[in-house]
């Protein structure tokens, strides 16, 4: 489960975290905004390399649970046209103690921001658009 184009269901998506040897849970969801870089967004389209995509997320969550003591880390990134307000990725990392639950959780986020073959167009109020890499950051990762 890495790669949908269903909406999310966040609900659904975060159900089933509780495991009695976990003690933590940290969680990151990624909207769509209403804004970028001074213009307005309708809403966003994105678009992947499907079999690279889901690979790469599988080796982050691989590299992820290698370097913390982590339980279970569950990705979801849908791909095609998504709304404001709507979720666009939902990560869910659970392990005994927080500190390795959000640095697990941040380490996935910023390696599918840093790595993963997504690409996205916006779709802007003033009816332009345009095609981008997702953001990448310039972070070094502990």
């Amino acid at each position: 489960m890495s790669i949908t184009t269903d909406p999310i269901l966040l609900e659904k998506f975060f159900s089933n975290t509780a495991n009695s040897r976990c003690g933590a849970v940290a969680s990151f969801v990624g909207f769509v905004r209403n804004h970028d870089e001074g213009q307005e967004v309708r809403r966003l389209y994105y678009e992947c390399y499907l079999p690279m995509a889901v690979k790469m997320i599988a080796d982050l969550i691989h590299r992820a649970k290698s370097q913390w003591a982590v339980e279970d880390i569950r990705v979801l990134h849908r791909v095609g046209m998504i709304e404001v307000g709507e979720a666009a990725v939902a990560i869910v990392v659970s392990s005994a103690h927080r500190q390795e639950a959000f640095s697990a959780c941040r380490f996935v986020i910023e390696g599918i921001k840093r790595e993963v073959p997504i690409w996205k167009k916006q779709f802007f109020n003033d009816d332009s658009s345009e095609w981008g890499v997702c953001h990448h950051t310039q972070e070094v990762l502990l």
